[in-house]
């Protein structure tokens, strides 16, 4: 398989989406991140001093997938119709696993929209709650689901 971002000389380029069909595109992304009893009790008892943890990460996921195309240099900056960050957490294990699903109508897949979301929404509550837990990690960032577009739809197995 070829790689894309790449031209007739090998030399990094974008890709020219330019005369692909506008289809309906749904990417699907998680992460988890795992601390202490004590920043996972904070965060659900919502008494950071910072604020509402889970709150502030989900606007920074959000904000992340629309601004994708100006932190990943090869993205390109897209109309995003919808982004859902949504956050499942788990106080046997002191993890907090994210989700975020990004839809958009477009030439162009949203799976690095949806998994640039994760990532910030995730950094983003390592960042609030840093001072009750510097060890907390931040793992298993991986595409779920992706659909629309030539390659068709893709479901992690």
């Amino acid at each position: 398989m070829a790689l894309t971002h790449l031209d007739k000389k090998g030399q990094v380029a974008m890709v020219d989406v330019g005369e692909k069909s506008i289809t309906r595109r749904i990417a699907r992304a998680g992460g988890r991140i795992r601390m202490g009893s004590d920043a996972f009790e904070a965060i659900m008892s919502d008494s950071v001093k910072k604020g509402n943890v889970l709150a502030t990460a989900k606007i920074a996921g959000i904000m992340a997938a629309k601004n994708t195309g100006a932190i990943i240099p090869l993205c390109h900056p897209l109309a995003i119709e919808h982004v859902a960050v949504e956050f499942y957490p788990d106080g046997d294990t002191f993890t907090i696993e994210a989700e975020a699903t990004v839809k958009v109508s477009g030439r162009t897949g949203v799976e690095m929209e949806a998994l640039h979301a994760v990532s910030v929404a995730l950094l983003t509550i390592y960042d609030m709650v840093k001072a009750m837990d510097k060890s907390m990690t931040i793992s298993d960032i991986r595409l779920e689901e992706k659909s629309g577009g030539r390659s068709g739809r893709y479901l992690k197995r």
